[in-house]
């Protein structure tokens, strides 16, 4: 597999962006590996036997990434945000499908040692992160999408700090409160204010 620098990623998607094709085409191999350590890191949280695997997640991620006509990708990071994001809602469709063919059974689990300020690692289900980080955009959109960049889509902080705007201390911070913040609200402690 061929690596590349982050330069050509970004030329080749703001080329996408412009509507070269030949430029997708070149670009899917090059993001093939980062999309399938996210889809990995994403399906290593889930428990054993579960129906979707990396490929077809990946596959998914490429359908709707097409279904982007009008997204104008403005660099690597972006990208990779975008497809976390995706990653993550097609997980959750797929949980709560789950949930209801099961008629109330075991969700899908996934672990937050991440949001762990204290503690050994803890599983939490998947529907309800997507419903507190959801609370959280409500109350605090900027830390939800710290968390949803640096925890989901593996983001440093640095490169959280460039896509969002803001310097990286700021990022550092606000991921450290976000991470209390659904601490607390995955505990049902709470977590009315960000």
């Amino acid at each position: 597999m061929k690596t590349s620098s982050p330069e050509e990623i970004t030329d080749l998607l703001v080329a996408w962006s412009q509507g070269d094709q030949q430029a997708l085409e070149r670009l899917a191999p090059l993001v093939e590996q980062e999309l399938r350590r996210l889809a990995r890191s994403y399906l290593r949280r889930e428990p054993a036997g579960h129906l979707l695997q990396t490929t077809a997640l990946i596959n998914e991620v490429y359908v709707r990434l097409l279904r982007q006509s009008r997204m104008q990708w403005r660099n690597r990071a972006q990208f990779i945000g975008v497809s976390a994001q995706l990653m993550r809602r097609i997980l959750v469709d797929f949980a709560r499908e789950e949930h209801l063919a099961k008629r109330g059974g075991a969700m899908i689990r996934v672990a937050l040692e991440e949001a762990q300020v204290t503690g050994e690692p803890r599983s939490v289900d998947l529907i309800a992160l997507d419903e507190a980080l959801e609370k959280l955009a409500a109350i605090d959109a900027r830390r939800s999408r710290i968390v949803e960049l640096r925890f989901f889509g593996g983001l440093t902080i640095e490169e959280t700090a460039e896509l969002i705007g803001v310097s990286p201390g700021t990022v550092r911070n606000e991921w450290y409160l976000a991470r209390a913040w659904l601490y607390r609200a995955l505990k049902g402690g709470g977590g009315d204010g960000a």
